[in-house]
């Protein structure tokens, strides 16, 4: 019988064919070093030589793949034979007989009929698999008769997968048997099986497609890292890629194909993952077909059972049991542990799933949560022993995922909750969870409570700087705990002091206010207390504080003192320290009172907020000046309007940046500059620049804004400049607009400056207003908006130039607590 057909990568497609290749490599070899070759390839030429070489490598190679093809094809179908020879009762010989006459009248070859009869007789996994896609691909679950083509090679691809597999002696060719069979046909070019440690850390124990230095770097994991194979090992299901680098996972080979998809299918049966199955593609992966997704989840449960089959060397998980991973070796572990410790098994259902752990063992320590003996949970079931574990503790859920992944659990203070009665009594206790082998160690370690109050109450102690004692008035015994030895700086083996000769360690002032709470306490046998400054061997002073309360006998006579002493060395000092920054506050308080007091009387000699007057021909001109509510918060704004010796109108406001004497003195500066400059006769750009210049030279790092306009009542023409500053605004009529923003860089930011400036010819009734961003400026809004909403109040019509002022004020929306300057011009 001629060796099984396989299409696509079967056999026949090797390099020999059906024999027919050998012949023409033996001549080819024979009849090349009697040849003549082209170019540099003639006889006895080193590239000649090595071309010869690399081809017969090659050839090899292909000999070498198609003899394990062949073997791995055999071997599906004797198992197809050996099928026939329990169904027929016959001998091998006939069943081979019968396969090949089957074969020929269904028009398969021998080993898609190998497949097929073994799939009838299975019914497993790959079974289903194979008809789920036949029912996809060729129209439902009633088409009849047998398949060819393509889609018969379905079964084949797996059953082949699966016999080589089977047959492999490690994970290293169960990997190569997966990509070559299963998985290249579904376009995969790189597969890689991963196995978990004890520890929680990956091992790549198999690989196909990957290089091997690739696989050296990866060929471990470090517990913690994050992968594509943890991804999947911790949500304990599949996980799909469709670009690795997009979803910037590391994993194996991603370097070489950084756009290709993966997908990452735990490898598990009962329960337990043994492994995890990585494949990897060169291209973005489409949303697969669910026939196609059912083949992958075959092959990784076709891969768990070849990695639960394959011998310890071949695959080592770790059981980290000295002596073996079985329930007995983890019993004699259990019984020489001083905790409650169980050791639980897997529990499966008919179908193979897990359903439940059996406690097979519960060593000598055991202390139920309910009170019960250990003979009543020894053997059963854990959901029948502890049912609220698969409550709201999840404490069966991270059984269940230990079991799985083999990632150990620690938990502190978990409530266990046992039913007794169906009466929920619940205790506290640290929880560890490890897998050894198939099997679980459970630990816990039920809390005390005396011993916890006692934890807690010592801390709270060492944390407060406390130290009990109880002193005995009949014999004398005094008993000190641990910190009061250390409050007192003595060593735990001398003996303690009593309170008779408190006054002889404490300091000489305190004698007075000791004796008074000596008296209280063993006198007149009420609980008193006192402060006084302890004085150690050591030279070191603590401020201490000592409570205590007489405790009396039945005949009402006293018998002993208790109490306790406190360190209050730290809050002492910082009373000390509140009590000196207290007065500094007061002191600075004041001060600043009086600065900001000075601050005002300054900015009010200098502008007043109401000013008489200006007598300009054809001109109304009225100001006003709106002090911050805060009299910390008085700053350098200042405006000024005078009639120059050449009949020309200054108008000016500006904003010195700060607050305080600083900004109010830097204000004075810069108005009496300008009034002095404006005299020469020159324009606004250039009383800008001068005053620009003392702004950087003439003072103490002022820096500030403003605004300047040279009003010529004979032309009726307004030029201006500013400096930083928001441009005046234009009312004509029932229109409101901004002047346009002029270049001009804020006063005193650079040595040298020069400023744009513009002329603006008015008409009668036009209106000029300039201001101080204190007008406009919002925390919550922009200055564009701002300024909008003040275009929109100055367009309302008003009584004169004076009433349309205070509405300009009366309707300012600012809150920054900021001064405000407001100048108005009105055309006569």
């Amino acid at each position: 019988m001629s060796g099984p057909h396989l299409r696509g990568g079967d056999p026949s497609s090797g390099p020999h064919g059906d024999g027919a290749a050998e012949p023409e490599a033996e001549a080819t070899a024979a009849a090349g070093p009697a040849h003549a070759t082209p170019d540099g390839d003639r006889p006895g030429s080193d590239r000649g030589t090595v071309g010869r070489l690399t081809a017969t490598v090659e050839r090899l190679r292909g000999e070498v793949r198609a003899a394990h093809a062949a073997a791995e094809g055999r071997a599906l179908v004797e198992l197809a034979k050996g099928v026939l020879v329990e169904r027929l009762g016959c001998g091998p010989a006939q069943a081979a007989r019968q396969l090949a006459e089957l074969a020929g009248q269904a028009g398969l070859s021998p080993l898609e009929l190998a497949a097929d009869i073994i799939n009838q007789a299975a019914r497993d996994r790959v079974t289903e698999v194979t008809g789920d896609f036949l029912r996809t691909t060729v129209g439902g679950p009633g088409a009849p008769g047998p398949v060819t083509g393509p889609d018969a090679s379905v079964g084949v691809r797996l059953r082949t997968a699966e016999s080589a597999a089977l047959g492999a002696g490690d994970t290293q060719s169960v990997a190569e048997s997966l990509l070559a069979h299963a998985l290249e046909p579904l376009g995969a070019v790189a597969v890689a099986i991963w196995t978990t440690g004890p520890d929680a850390s990956l091992s790549l124990r198999g690989h196909a497609g990957f290089g091997a230095d690739e696989a050296a770097r990866w060929h471990h994991v470090p517990p913690g890292v994050t992968t594509a194979a943890r991804q999947a090992l911790t949500a304990r299901r599949t996980v799909r890629y469709p670009s690795l680098a997009a979803a910037g996972i590391p994993s194996i080979g991603r370097a070489r194909h950084p756009d290709g998809g993966r997908v990452v299918v735990p490898a598990g049966t009962g329960g337990r993952i043994h492994g995890v199955l990585e494949i990897c593609w060169d291209r973005p992966l489409d949303p697969q077909p669910q026939a196609v997704e059912r083949q992958i989840e075959a092959l990784a449960e076709l891969c768990a059972h070849t990695l639960e089959a394959l011998p310890a060397q071949a695959v080592s998980t770790g059981s980290g049991v000295p002596g073996g991973d079985g329930p007995l070796e983890l019993a004699e572990l259990a019984d020489g542990l001083h905790d409650p410790a169980l050791v639980l098994t897997p529990h499966l259902d008919e179908a193979g799933r897990l359903a439940d752990f059996r406690i097979r063992h519960a060593n000598a320590h055991f202390q139920d949560p309910a009170g019960r003996p250990r003979s009543a949970v020894d053997g059963a079931l854990l959901l029948e022993a502890y049912p609220a574990t698969a409550g709201g503790t999840e404490l069966f859920e991270r059984i269940e995922r230990v079991y799985a992944t083999g990632e150990p659990f620690r938990s502190r203070r978990t409530r266990l909750t046992a039913l007794v009665d169906q009466v929920p009594l619940s205790s506290l206790a640290d929880i560890s969870i490890s897998r050894h082998g198939a099997s679980v160690f459970l630990i816990w370690r039920i809390e005390d409570e005396s011993a916890r109050l006692a934890s807690l109450l010592q801390h709270a102690q060492r944390l407060g700087r406390v130290g009990a004692f109880e002193e005995d008035v009949l014999t004398g015994e005094i008993t000190w705990n641990g910190q009061l030895f250390d409050l007192f700086g003595r060593e735990e083996g001398e003996p303690p002091v009593s309170l008779r000769d408190l006054a002889s360690h404490a300091h000489p002032d305190e004698a007075d206010a000791i004796r008074r709470f000596l008296h209280s306490v063993l006198h007149q046998r009420r609980a008193g207390s006192t402060a006084f400054r302890l004085l150690r061997r050591d030279g070191v002073t603590r401020h201490i504080r000592v409570i205590a309360e007489p405790a009396l006998g039945t005949d009402d006579r006293l018998q002993a003192v208790r109490g306790a002493y406190q360190d209050i060395s730290a809050q002492h000092w910082t009373e000390v320290a509140l009590m000196a920054t207290r007065d500094r506050l007061v002191a600075t308080e004041e001060e600043a009172v009086e600065r900001n007091r000075l601050t005002l009387q300054l900015q009010h000699a200098i502008m007043p907020p109401a000013k008489p007057p200006l007598d300009a021909p054809g001109l109304d001109v009225a100001v006003r000046y709106r002090p911050a509510e805060s009299e910390s918060m008085v700053g350098g704004d200042w405006y000024d309007a005078v009639v120059l010796p050449s009949k020309k109108v200054l108008l000016c406001v500006g904003d010195v940046a700060g607050h305080g004497v600083e900004a109010a003195t830097g204000m004075v500066v810069l108005r009496n500059a300008l009034r002095g400059l404006a005299v020469t006769g020159a324009g606004p750009g250039q009383l800008l620049s001068w005053l620009n210049s003392v702004a950087h030279h003439l003072t103490a790092q002022v820096t500030g804004t403003a605004v300047c306009g040279i009003y010529d009542p004979g032309t009726r023409t307004l030029r201006w400049a500013r400096a930083g500053h928001l441009p005046p605004v234009l009312v004509r009529g029932s229109e409101a607009a901004d002047l346009p923003l002029l270049q001009g860089m804020l006063l005193g930011a650079l040595a040298e400056a020069e400023y744009e400036e513009a002329e603006l010819r008015l008409e009668p009734d036009d209106t000029v207003l300039m201001y101080t961003d204190g007008l406009v400026e919002r925390r919550d809004t922009s200055v564009h908006d701002s300024v909008a909403q003040l275009l929109a109040t100055a367009r309302l019509p008003t009584d004169g130039l004076e009433g349309r002022l205070d509405l300009l004020l009366s309707r300012s929306k600012s809150d920054t607590d900021d001064d405000t300057c407001l100048i108005g011009v009105q055309v006569n």
